[in-house]
């Protein structure tokens, strides 16, 4: 796997929690850009990377499918639980 080469932002909380969940499950970003995409969410590698980053904001929509695609809950990205 490969190393972050930035380091994080701050623009959101739930980047880290995605990257870890993902990884988990033995997905690879493509994989769950796919998925977003089948959801109705469209979003570009970067737009992930950066994301996963913590450098870009991420909408509620986008929170709600993360969740349900990762099988976690909101709360979970969000470091509530």
């Amino acid at each position: 796997m490969k190393t972050r080469k930035l380091t994080l932002g701050d623009r959101n909380i739930v980047g880290a929690r995605v990257t870890e969940a993902r990884t988990a499950l033995g997905m690879k970003q493509v994989e769950l850009l796919a998925k977003l995409q089948t959801a109705g969410v469209d979003m570009s590698v970067p737009a992930l990377s950066l994301l996963e980053g913590q450098k870009r904001p991420v909408s509620d929509i986008e929170l709600n499918a993360l969740a349900d695609i990762l099988h976690v809950t909101v709360d979970w990205l969000l470091g509530r639980e």
